[in-house]
């Protein structure tokens, strides 16, 4: 077993050595003119990206505003790729947790215009999205309904949710740029490790899902 084990080390120590040594040749084959134009693509790729951060900028990326309108939101939809919005309704404490969050996620994700309508000012809107469950979020590409985030039943059926949690549900239909996995929660192995007795809490609250609906108080 011991022979084993270092013939198994020693392979890996091989392979690590051969990495560097492939690493190091590339180096010495380098010229001057070759590290310039590295230096230089970087500064052009530096240039651009910052030029399309100041163009979200000015079409309100990196906020989370309320549109006065529908026709505004339109107009908006027209010049955005990218757009997350929460349609919500004055008084709904629920509604004042998807704030919370989307207020937190706009900064961090410019690529995409987060805002907010309230329903009872855009009926028409409301109807042609057969928005019924408040809050609801509804994800746009390309001016295209995509996804919706319908009450709390896609975030764990509770208010107690993470940030981390909504933007990854966000994430799943491509309007937002993520890098962790998407297959997997963020809080998968939290949840894992939970008592049975939070468990249970967990599949009751699943039970009684108490999102507020257009008509509530």
């Amino acid at each position: 077993m011991e022979q084993i084990v270092q013939n198994q080390m020693q392979e890996v120590i091989k392979q690590v050595e051969q990495h560097v040594d492939a690493e190091i040749e590339k180096l010495e084959k380098f010229d001057p003119d070759d590290f310039e134009k590295l230096r230089e693509k970087r500064l052009e790729n530096m240039k651009k990206e910052a030029k399309l951060r100041q163009e979200y900028l000015a079409l309100g990326h990196g906020q989370y505003n309320e549109v006065p309108e529908e026709k505004e939101f339109f107009e908006l939809t027209k010049k955005s790729k990218n757009v997350v919005c929460h349609f919500y309704k004055d008084g709904s404490a629920r509604c004042k947790i998807a704030d919370h969050h989307l207020r937190t996620l706009a900064p961090k994700h410019l690529e995409t215009l987060f805002c907010k309508l309230n329903v009872e000012k855009c009926p028409f809107l409301t109807d042609r999205l057969k928005i019924k469950i408040i809050p609801t979020i509804v994800l746009f590409v390309d001016q295209k309904t995509k996804d919706y985030i319908v009450g709390f039943t896609d975030l764990g059926n509770r208010d107690d949710f993470t940030t981390e949690i909504m933007e990854w549900r966000i994430a799943q239909c491509g309007v937002i740029n993520y890098s962790g996995d998407l297959m997997t929660p963020p809080d998968q192995t939290e949840r894992k490790s939970k008592s049975l007795l939070g468990q249970t809490k967990c599949i009751r609250d699943k039970e009684d899902d108490e999102s507020d609906g257009l008509d509530s108080d």
